[in-house]
């Protein structure tokens, strides 16, 4: 339990540390793991707010956590409210202010809002107190609501939140705003760039992306407390790859319409053609100010570690753990084979990456976006069902994906599923 200095120092820090994190998803769980720190909660859920609605992002329940297997998530349904009086997160949406109930239980009758019991009964849970906070941009409009519950003493027991909680969130919640606000623009301005290339691909749509982006770090930080990585390093890495995989696909900007939107199967030559995205969509993210030399290798001449990483994620996606992928070891300024990688015979083509020549990063793209694609129906094809699909993939393990993250991505199959329901393809009006 933190004092009252330690919360203080605590918020004087918060401001730079949820500023270094880009993306919005991350973000949100960062967040709520400090707020509900700084007040010692026991759970606590995000709500963001989309025109008249406030959507139920993000939840984390320390108490519902401990009874899963270790290394297990929560599963949480998504939902949204209307922004009215009628429901908790509701009225403070739209009254603007902060709530704060003892329990629940006894909200009076003649309140607007009450306090739905099933979830309470469903998981055998009991929320008692809860503090409700306004997430407010700069020029005072709702971001969002910020919903913290049961705060705790030390015997681990349901206790009120005190004023000064009430305070101290009113504090966090400005903070937090800030950068909730910031990593919003930043998710819009990707989300752009991927309608661009959805204008001339209309298989590469925002929930594909969303989807490949949450399947990639659920898989990534499996294999990262496997092999011993640090949380600080899990969280830091996360943060870009959900980012750098919304963008895998990035170089179908430079294909062109006829190959695209193309019904009937591709010539030999459309599909070389095609493949070059890969090579177009890592070369977005080189610093061209850089003086390349002869060569440009994958992990230099970038502005960033994110621009490293979407790049890796660029030009990999498509690399087979057999080798058998492509572009293979190429320059990505030119396109062409590095020195001594082109295949005999056939000096425009390169030899593809195997194994762990593949960085991890494509790897595990490569298994989120063949999941999705099988999963997902398209215009040359029908969804196929999840037995199809999860057969394919083990099948493929040793050949197109790194066995050791088939086994891990089977470990994820539930958080995997939730994803899929989180992120759906929005129902075409029919005819």
């Amino acid at each position: 339990m933190l004092s009252e200095s330690e919360k203080l120092n605590g918020l004087m820090e918060l401001g730079i540390k949820l500023n270094q994190v880009q993306d919005l998803d991350i973000l949100m769980e960062q967040l709520l793991k400090e707020a509900r720190r700084f007040v010692n909660a026991d759970a606590g859920s995000i709500y963001i707010r989309k025109r008249e609605q406030l959507h139920f992002t993000y939840t984390q329940n320390d108490t519902l956590q401990q009874r899963l297997e270790n290394g297990n998530k929560l599963i949480y349904s998504t939902f949204s409210v209307p922004v009215n009086p009628e429901t908790i997160a509701g009225y403070v949406a739209t009254e603007g202010r902060v709530l704060n109930i003892s329990d629940v239980y006894q909200i009076p009758p003649t309140a607007s809002y009450g306090f739905g019991e099933e979830f309470d009964q469903k998981v055998g849970y009991r929320t008692k107190s809860m503090l409700t906070v306004p997430l407010k941009s700069a020029n005072d409009d709702i971001l969002g609501v910020l919903q913290i519950i049961n705060a705790q003493n030390e015997s681990k027991e349901a206790i009120p939140f005190s004023e000064q909680d009430e305070k101290m969130m009113m504090m966090f919640a400005g903070i937090a705003s800030v950068a909730l606000e910031r990593a919003q623009m930043t998710r819009a301005l990707l989300l752009r760039m991927i309608q661009m290339a959805e204008m001339r691909d209309p298989e590469e749509t925002g929930p594909h992306v969303n989807r490949v982006g949450s399947y990639s770090i659920e898989i990534f930080e499996k294999w990262g407390l496997k092999h011993g990585l640090s949380a600080e390093e899990i969280d830091k890495k996360r943060d870009i790859l959900r980012m750098a995989a919304m963008l895998h696909d990035v170089g179908k900007v430079a294909v062109s319409d006829k190959i695209l939107k193309k019904r009937g199967q591709l010539t030999e030559e459309e599909y070389e053609t095609m493949k070059r995205h890969t090579v177009r969509g890592a070369r977005l993210f080189l610093d061209k100010s850089s003086d390349f030399g002869e060569m440009v290798s994958e992990m230099n001449h970038y502005h960033s570690d994110f621009d490293a990483m979407a790049a890796q994620v660029a030009l990999n996606h498509h690399e087979k753990w057999n080798g058998r992928g492509y572009p293979g070891h190429v320059d990505i300024a030119t396109g062409l084979p590095l020195k001594d990688c082109a295949l005999p015979g056939y000096p425009q083509k390169a030899v593809g990456k195997k194994e762990e020549e593949i960085p991890l990063v494509g790897r595990i793209v490569a298994l989120a976006d063949v999941y999705d694609a099988l999963s997902t129906k398209r215009s040359y094809k029908e969804a196929w069902d999840e037995k199809r699909v999860l057969a394919t993939i083990e099948k493929e393990a040793g050949t197109h994906f790194d066995p050791e993250l088939v086994e891990i991505f089977f470990s994820c199959l539930p958080i995997i599923r939730a994803i899929q329901q989180r992120y759906k393809e929005p129902e075409m009006p029919s005819e």
